[in-house]
């Protein structure tokens, strides 16, 4: 089966609640349990709260404030760092308030070591601040507590319908490449980066058919993977570096001004020159699961979302933006007169 159908079949068998193990097969299924528990007894587990990104950013810009809420696992949470401006979302939040020129509040709901079951609580605790924008980083979790990818991607399916049934725009970073964590072992290195790699497509379907955009991470990571000497196989699953989460922040920040419509006009359409373009949804996931910080959304053709094979979808490859200083979070009490 090529990597298409695959990623088709994974979501389709997740809509239906189906297993999706053939997909991988039992044998690499099996494989993947054992040596991810092996992994687990060297590693060891993470054991650290990270800086809480929550406050406001943007400090002197105007309104109205741009209300971001951010979910999911150590990599949203940013795990690893001792100072709040090497988060993710410190560096989102930053990056949001200088490009749209407003002031941006961020609320972190993230947890490290949370898998895509989490998600609804998450999601549903966000609801309730009224954001305007949801990003969600998941997956890396279920990959290494072996999950079957048809669940996690039903779970992921669930939390973005139900924000976008709340009026809110719906941003999700794909699972990264776990194959570039050096020290996972072969074979359980090669199936990871198998598993991730299609759990990764299968999720961009998913986000695009209820409603959200994808971003894929892919190996975005994999050079903080590869050189920091204690990487984690933990709850958290790996440990980049503060470099790491800024390059993070950087592939998502430009989907997020998409999503809030605040792009220039002259990005609003595809670029063939960039390799840009219309797709369906599930050769567009692939390709995307391949190229870190590809952007999928779902578009129209002659008026319809759909052609013969499936949801039609922009691929987009955004203009990364320069780099801005990083805030550090001011409190809710010093904005709520501004806010009132």
């Amino acid at each position: 089966m090529g990597a298409t159908g695959a990623a088709r079949k994974l979501a389709s068998a997740a809509a239906l609640g189906g297993g999706g193990l053939s997909v991988l097969g039992a044998g690499l299924y099996g494989v993947l349990v054992a040596e991810a528990k092996f992994a687990r007894r060297i590693i060891g587990n993470a054991t650290d709260v990270p800086p809480d990104a929550t406050g406001w950013y943007g400090r002197g810009r105007p309104g109205p404030a741009i209300r971001i809420a951010l979910l999911g696992d150590s990599s949203a949470a940013g795990y690893g760092v001792e100072r709040v401006e090497d988060t993710t979302g410190a560096h989102l939040a930053s990056g949001v308030a200088a490009q749209a020129d407003r002031r941006v509040h961020l609320r972190s709901f993230a947890v490290v070591g949370a898998q895509s079951s989490a998600l609804a609580d998450q999601a549903e605790a966000a609801i309730g601040t009224h954001p305007d924008l949801a990003v969600v980083l998941i997956g890396a979790n279920d990959v290494t507590h072996t999950v079957l990818p048809s669940a996690s991607v039903r779970h992921l399916a669930e939390g973005v319908r139900r924000l976008r049934e709340a009026g809110i725009e719906v941003v999700v970073g794909t699972c990264p490449d776990l194959g570039t964590i050096r020290p996972i072992p072969p074979p359980l290195k090669q199936v990871a980066r198998e598993w991730s790699r299609r759990l990764a497509a299968a999720q961009t379907i998913t986000v695009v058919e209820n409603g959200g955009r994808s971003v894929s991470v892919g190996d975005i990571l994999g050079p903080e993977f590869y050189a920091a000497p204690a990487v984690l196989f933990g709850p958290d699953r790996f440990h980049p570096s503060a470099d790491g989460y800024q390059q993070l922040a950087s592939v998502l920040i430009p989907s997020c001004l998409a999503a809030l419509d605040l792009l220039p006009d002259d990005e609003a359409v595809p670029e063939p020159l960039r390799r840009e373009g219309i797709l369906p949804v599930a050769a567009a996931a692939v390709r995307a699961a391949r190229t870190p910080g590809t952007e999928v959304d779902g578009t129209e053709v002659g008026g319809n979302q759909r052609g013969l094979r499936g949801r039609w979808v922009e691929l987009r490859h955004r203009r990364r933006r320069p780099s801005t200083d990083v805030e550090s979070p001011a409190p809710d009490e010093d904005h709520e007169v501004a806010e009132s």
